[in-house]
């Protein structure tokens, strides 16, 4: 069994071919040619710890994924990462592993804020501003992705710790030229001066309110991937006029989705839109509600392994 390292991972990466990666893995599991069963979730109370588990195999392919990922966040005050993992890829025909992939929950997290680039390019937005709920690793994610496929100019940041906004602000300051950040004293704020928005929290208690989202924006809401958490005021789902699932059965257990389960029926999974070749209008309201899927991270270990 190969061991691939962190270091060697990021070697690989390449942000523009994950973009595109992710788009083939969503149409392929909306047109049921993966096998994605619902995420299994771990919670270690004592440590405020999340474990997710996910994995998928699609038809007629070589490989078949497993993945782990957690969320520890007492890990800040232990000098650790928060967020670790690994992924392991293995033999369709055999069953036996011939890949692990040492990431540290990296992969995860890049493919995450590849779908809601992708997501924000197949909508046909040219923002030149985006707005962040949040201030973690998958908060700086979301901008570099979307900077492969948007002129940035302005990123605005809201985030419930100073300490940890400022930071963000540097991070994504020295990282990005010509990007500049500001940082906004609340979600509603940063609705006023955005149309672009990502959602990247632990929260259980909505963040955005309806009466804060305005017209023409695209709203994606990451953060919400188990039951419970909720990042999302429910109106602003059934005040959308494009409502975006990355899994109709998955955002109806762990998404946003399963606070407005009233809008079940006209929820659109991401891959089937991509395939109508439908679009929104400028004055649309839309919202992508993104749980992560097994598929994803079948598709970028796959994507890694054979990237040497």
């Amino acid at each position: 069994m190969q061991v691939i390292d962190f270091a060697e991972i990021q070697r690989r990466l390449d942000y523009t071919e994950v973009i595109e990666l992710m788009r083939a893995a969503l149409i392929a599991q909306s047109r049921g040619q993966c096998d994605t069963p619902m995420p299994m979730h771990l919670e270690i109370a004592p440590e405020r710890g999340e474990v997710h588990m996910k994995s998928s195999y699609r038809a007629g392919g070589k490989y078949f994924a497993l993945k782990t990922a957690t969320s520890f966040p007492n890990n800040r005050g232990r000098g650790l990462p928060v967020g670790s993992g690994m992924m392991l890829l293995s033999s369709a025909e055999t069953g036996q592993p011939v890949a692990m992939l040492e990431d540290r929950g990296h992969l995860t997290d890049v493919r995450t804020a590849a779908v809601s680039a992708m997501v924000s390019q197949a909508l046909g937005r040219t923002d030149s501003s985006l707005g962040i709920l949040g201030t973690g690793i998958q908060a700086r994610l979301q901008v570099q992705l979307h900077a492969q496929i948007l002129d940035l100019k302005t990123v605005y940041v809201w985030g419930r710790t100073p300490d940890r906004v400022a930071a963000y602000c540097d991070d994504i300051q020295q990282s990005l030229d010509g990007i500049r950040v500001e940082s906004v004293s609340s979600p509603g704020e940063l609705a006023a001066k955005t149309k672009l928005i990502v959602t990247v929290t632990a929260a259980r208690t909505p963040l955005l309110a309806c009466s804060d989202v305005r017209p023409g924006t695209h709203v994606s809401a990451v953060g919400a991937d188990s039951v419970g958490k909720q990042e999302l005021d429910a109106e602003i789902l059934r005040r959308s006029d494009l409502l975006l699932v990355d899994s109709q059965m998955q955002c109806e257990k762990l998404g946003e989705l399963q606070h407005a389960l009233d809008q079940q029926k006209r929820a659109l999974e991401i891959g089937r839109f991509l395939e109508s070749g439908e679009s929104a209008n400028h004055d649309a309201i839309t919202v992508c509600d993104l749980t992560g899927l097994g598929v994803e991270d079948l598709y970028i270990a796959e994507y890694c392994y054979s990237s040497n």
